[in-house]
């Protein structure tokens, strides 16, 4: 068993990228855009326990200032089980993390990240 503590710098960056263009968005009240940038910061965080819960963590105030009942009782839920799953490396590759998909249910990775995550 693989136990996932410390995110790679590569993926560090790449994370705190997407964050940056998430808060860009939200300021701009472009929030669907926003949104895309927290489920790629989703995506390439969901194996390291920090990156993962504070993704979530960014989802569930997302769903209050949305008022989004679903999304906030949905962020809460994989806030409690989601670290402890990127810690033994047990994630659903590729899940955008939102109420809009089954926790549990991997996706299709964008290439981009795909190349990013296959990079040592």
């Amino acid at each position: 068993m693989r136990f996932n503590i410390k995110i790679p710098k590569h993926l560090k960056q790449a994370y705190n990228k997407e964050l940056e263009l998430y808060r860009y968005f939200l300021e701009n009240r472009q929030f669907s855009t926003a949104w895309y940038h927290l489920e790629r910061s989703h995506i390439i965080g969901q194996s390291y326990p920090i990156e993962h819960t504070y993704s979530h963590w960014l989802m569930l105030k997302f769903g209050v200032m949305e008022k989004n009942t679903k999304e906030v009782f949905g962020q809460i839920i994989r806030l409690i089980v989601g670290g402890w799953k990127s810690f033994i490396d047990h994630v659903p590759l590729g899940n955008t993390g939102g109420t809009n998909v089954p926790p549990l249910r991997p996706l299709p990775i964008p290439d981009d990240i795909k190349t990013l995550l296959n990079t040592k």
